[in-house]
């Protein structure tokens, strides 16, 4: 691996996810068969995710093991809960669907995955497992969602997945969506075959390719029975089916004709059919619902799932509401053995009840969020903005003062599901958000929202309604996700891209439109969509628009468009002109989703396109050097199955890019000449947009929430391998204050509290090579708490010890962390691995000399575990030497501190507030010796009972004079961490507190805090003093007059106090 690619790769580039715990689509979920606590679900486009406590937490148990994020399909072994089957790429083929790798299986309940087969299968619908054979497993194949393809059908393995055999194949444009098992005898199956496809412009359900089929042989041969007398006529669409508990009693939902759709029922197998219930509530969007559900006990009572979900326990013939945590429900799991125990799946993630659905489990403990386009604004600390698919427009802070980062601290502005966002560039209270499907207002839906008043405007340009109409009916067409951007010249000028781009100067009062038609406007691709059945006008196929648009940083009124059907344009002078530079290798009808203007140069443009809802899963990224005049491909390196949507060059570093994919980021540092796939704690997720903030690299992915690449520093330097060792300079950093409290309530299990009143649950996990991590569940991991110091050490001199000093302008030595040293804390020695290494300084010096806890006597060990005490003081805004040793090699860069922008802390403050923590420090090292010494004498006194016994009785009396100082400096009475309120609190914990008084704000402290620390170290001196005098006098003459018998002298010097010498 060459040194670029192990840098790319290495887990030293630190991704954190900020959250938010707020779930995305879920459409497979399963239940353990025997603990009634465990629980899965396939994230859409988030893996696969397990819950041990009911709910209550989730984790993700597939990264590092799959190849594709989305999960179709999800299935326990009933007869052996080691055994899950995952079948990647969902059915619920709306604008935003993934596709698949085939299916995984795990042996291990969930701990490690395997792929084992059907690769180009794309999408899955279902699985069924047999109840007492785990390796006997049948797949519902779907078959790829946008394009004929022969890897479709019902799949059958009888040895766990290591052959696979098609057994029922119906088309190459139409594949198995359902299958159903009957649960008397496994050898009877139900499938259910679905005609249907998806393009940029146009989704279609039905065709003669939609049926309903019955194995009575375990899947050996087929028969049509939806051919039989009684079942919908005419063409057929989406069907869900399910067997009962009841031998011969099946149900089908069935899109057909509007005399044709609705619930179907048959007591003889599918021998004949008849409709129970033609209400269209069970079948809207047959395309993106029909699933039907049997209860396994009671053969009258079924579920079906759809915008609502419904039940019924008489067959059918009536239904009532069942309400879950968020509306467009799809998959529910229901326990065999206990149909009040079951788990279902809905556009808002997984849920769980053990009431029949009575109540159920929080939806909002699941960090697996579907971004759509993505903001940041210019506050600090940043918060990212975007437009979560299937629920509202969101922001969330990069840091919280908690340590970490709570679902309450985000804000929801507006409720934007589908497009762009925009954030007021100085005034971030202001933001601009596309709203199609999720607003009220009509076409193209653009909202105004106020965090002041909490208020937002709908300011559509042209707000017609759009539903029931074509979209070349309308007069603009606006796309679901249309672009929405500030000029970078005039904060008071907005871009919004439709078919047309239009501009506004008055917060969208008004709107000019700027550009002609700079879509292909192809009639043919403006019609309805939904298909031959049933129509669909929700405005996500709305065609032949802007898919972005973006002003020149370099020179006003240069504006770039492209649009979902393939074009590229430019003007350059604000719109009265425009040219199309189309590069001549752009396939037609790409989605054109990314321009990307060069920081560095304005006339590098970038492009990156895709064309995979036309069965084109290539990557297509482009770069014109001279304004759009030529171009050429940039992604003839890139892997040729992954498809690319989004494109940025760093700010920094010209020729560094980062391309967002449908499995992750990859990354080119030659301006697109190569590229590299980007490892680390990064999962396998669709990336629908990226952006470079400050040193970060921000990204919104589609599946699982917001993410942070940490510190970008080393990928901006180009690479230098002629020395052993490079120390990176670090990236300017700023002096966090996190909150008093944080942590204050951690403990050996979860932690359900990051501080005082703050709910949110993390827990510190053991990884395999031994070291601790922090796993966040419902909450999102805060930067860094200090300076970033990266440097790299080549194979001879990885594993040498690695010294890290830091220096203040006047040579001062301010902090050590030497790997070396035992008695220094994990926290502060630095790695020492191969390639590049990731160190993070606290921002303080040397911390205070600790009590021994070897000298302390006590009753026993304390339950609660108590902590090392004051951590060193927190170091001035200002410039540090940072200096790396390595052997014999040394280098050394400058660390830039500056202070938090919010606060309006002086130079002179902030001296006043350091020196007097670090007196406050010192003091506290006084103490902390002194006692040590006494602790340490006491115990040598005690052993001259045995030495000496003649002079046990002098011995005593020194013991319990040293007690007594010891006793005058700290709490001696506590027995545990936590016992602090029975006695009197000791020096060190007045100290302690000060030093609280201190610190707690970024701020000079109080005038009054110099005056009781003075009084406190004048009573401290006394005893300090005290303890000199009793050294100097009778332990000394104790020492001289037990001289004669050679014993071990009595001393506190191995302690190493100040006044004795370090």
């Amino acid at each position: 691996m060459q040194p670029i690619e192990q840098m790319i790769n290495s887990s030293a580039l630190h991704w954190r996810c900020i959250g938010p715990p707020r779930g995305g689509r879920v459409v497979a979920v399963s239940g353990d068969y025997h603990d009634p606590m465990t629980f899965y679900f396939g994230a859409c486009a988030g893996g696969i995710w397990k819950t041990t406590d009911g709910g209550t937490y989730w984790e993700c148990v597939s990264d590092g093991f799959l190849g594709s994020a989305t999960i179709g399909a999800l299935a326990v072994a009933p007869s052996d809960s080691n055994v899950i089957y995952a079948g990647t790429g969902e059915t619920t083929i709306r604008i935003d669907v993934s596709f698949g790798d085939g299916m995984y299986k795990s042996t291990d309940a969930g701990r490690s995955w395997k792929h084992i087969g059907l690769k180009d299968t794309k999408q899955i619908g279902e699985i069924r497992v047999h109840p007492d054979n785990p390796d006997h497993v049948y797949v519902a194949a779907f078959g790829d969602a946008f394009g004929p393809n022969n890897e479709r059908g019902v799949y059958r393995t009888l040895d766990g997945g290591e052959n696979w055999e098609r057994v029922l194949f119906q088309s190459d444009e139409a594949g198995a969506i359902d299958i159903s098992m009957d649960p008397n005898n496994p050898r009877i199956l139900f499938a259910a075959t679905w005609q249907a496809h998806r393009k940029f412009w146009h989704l279609s359900s039905g065709g003669p390719g939609s049926a309903l089929f019955r194995s009575m042989d375990g899947g050996d041969s087929w028969e049509e029975v939806s051919l039989n007398h009684g079942f919908a006529k005419g063409m057929l669409g989406k069907i869900g089916v399910t067997v009962s508990a009841k031998r011969g009693l099946i149900y089908a939902l069935v899109e057909g004709d509007d005399e044709n759709t609705g619930l179907f029922v048959s007591n003889d197998y599918g021998a004949s059919w008849k409709l129970r219930n033609p209400n269209r509530d069970l079948i809207h969007r047959p395309w993106y619902y029909t699933h039907i559900f049997a209860d396994p006990c009671h053969s009258d009572t079924i579920y079906v799932t759809n915008y609502q979900m419904w039940k019924s326990t008489d067959g059918g013939i009536n239904f009532h509401e069942i309400t879950t945590p968020h509306g467009d429900n799809h998959d529910l799991w229901i326990d065999p053995k206990n149909p009040s125990r079951m788990i279902e799946g809905n556009d808002g993630g997984a849920c769980v009840s053990y009431n029949c659905g009575l109540s159920w489990s929080t939806i909002y403990n699941q960090n697996t969020a579907q971004f759509y386009r993505m903001d940041i604004d210019n506050d600090y600390p940043y918060r990212v903005y975007a437009t979560q698919q299937d629920n509202t427009s969101i922001s969330v802070p990069s840091q919280m003062e908690w340590g970490m980062i709570t679902y309450s601290d985000s804000t929801l502005p507006g409720t934007g599901e589908s497009g762009f966002i925009a954030v007021h560039p100085e005034d971030s209270n202001i933001v601009y958000i596309g709203a199609v499907g999720s607003s009220p207002g009509g076409n193209g839906a653009l909202q105004r929202y106020d965090h002041r008043t909490r208020q937002m405007k709908l300011i559509n340009v042209w707000p017609e309604e759009s539903t029931g109409l074509a979209p070349r009916d309308l007069k603009y067409r606006f796309a679901w996700t249309f672009p929405i951007v500030f000029s970078p010249h005039d904060v008071g000028t907005i871009y919004v891209g439709g078919n047309h781009v239009f501009r506004t100067r008055d917060e969208g009062m008004s709107w000019d439109r700027i550009s002609p038609d700079l879509s292909r406007n192809d009639i043919a691709k403006l019609d309805f969509s939904g298909g031959p059945l049933t129509s669909d006008s929700a405005g996500a196929e709305q065609y032949a628009t802007c898919a972005s648009v973006v002003e020149s940083t370099h020179r006003k009124d240069e504006i770039w468009a492209s649009t979902d059907d393939g074009l590229v344009h430019v003007t350059r002078d604000g719109g009265d002109n425009w040219a199309d530079v189309t590069p001549a290798d752009m396939p037609e009808w790409a989605y054109v989703g990314n321009v990307e203007i060069s920081a560095h140069d304005a006339d590098t443009v970038y492009l990156s396109a895709t064309r995979f809802k036309l069965s084109d899963y290539k990557p297509y990224l482009f770069k014109t050097s001279d304004g759009g005049k030529n171009w050429q491909r940039i992604s003839d390196s890139f892997p040729q199955d992954e498809i690319t949507r989004v494109i940025r060059e760093d700010s920094e570093r010209a020729g560094l890019l980062f391309a967002g994919t449908e499995t992750g980021i990859y990354v080119s540092v030659n301006d697109g000449d190569s590229w590299t796939r980007m490892g680390g704690k990064l999962p396998v997720v669709p990336v629908y947009d990226l952006k470079i903030k400050n040193s970060d690299l921000v990204v919104a992915t589609h599946g699982r929430s917001f993410w942070i690449l940490e510190d970008i520093t080393p990928l901006r330097e180009k690479a230098d391998n002629s020395n052993a060792i490079k120390l990176y300079v670090p990236c300017e950093t700023i002096r966090q204050n996190i909150h008093w409290s944080a942590g204050l309530f951690n403990g050996d299990g979860k932690d359900y509290s990051p501080a005082f009143g703050v709910s949110g649950a993390s827990y510190m996990a053991e990884m395999t090579d031994g070291t601790k991590e922090r796993k966040y569940l419902d909450t999102g991991e805060n930067p860094a708490n200090g300076a970033i110091i990266y440097y790299w050490l080549d194979e001879k001199t990885a594993g040498s010890n690695v010294v890290i000093t830091v220096q203040d302008t006047a040579g001062n030595l301010i902090a050590t962390c030497d790997a070396g040293n035992d008695k220094t804390s994990e926290s502060r020695k630095p790695p020492s691995k191969a390639g590049l290494n990731r160190f993070v300084w606290d921002l303080t010096r040397d911390a205070p000399v600790r009590l021994d806890k070897m000298l302390k006597v006590k009753k026993y060990e304390p339950l609660a575990k108590g902590g090392d005490g004051p951590s060193g003081v927190k170091i001035k805004p200002g410039k540090y030497k940072i200096t790396l040793r390595v052997s014999q090699a040394a280098q050394s860069a400058e660390l830039t501190l500056v202070k938090d922008p919010r606060i309006d802390t002086t130079d002179a403050d902030f001296a006043e507030q350091h020196d007097l923590a670090a007196a406050v420090s010192n003091k506290l090292s006084e103490l902390n010796i002194a006692v040590n010494r006494a602790r340490l004498m006491k115990q040598q006194l005690q052993n001259m009972h045995k030495i000496m016994p003649d002079k046990a009785e002098i011995a005593d009396d020194l013991t319990m004079k040293l007690s007594a100082i010891e006793g005058n400096l700290v709490n001696t009475k506590r027995e545990t961490p936590r016992d602090v309120l029975r006695h009197p609190a000791g020096f060190d914990d007045t100290l302690a507190g000060l030093l609280w008084v201190v610190n707690i704000a970024d701020t000079r402290p109080p005038a009054q805090t110099k005056e009781v620390a003075e009084d406190v170290f004048v009573k401290i001196d006394t005893h300090l003093n005290a303890l000199e005098a009793l050294v100097a006098g009778e332990i000394t003459d104790f020492n001289a007059d037990i001289a004669k018998a050679s014993p071990p002298v009595v001393s506190g010097a191995s302690v190493r106090a100040p006044k004795t010498g370090w």
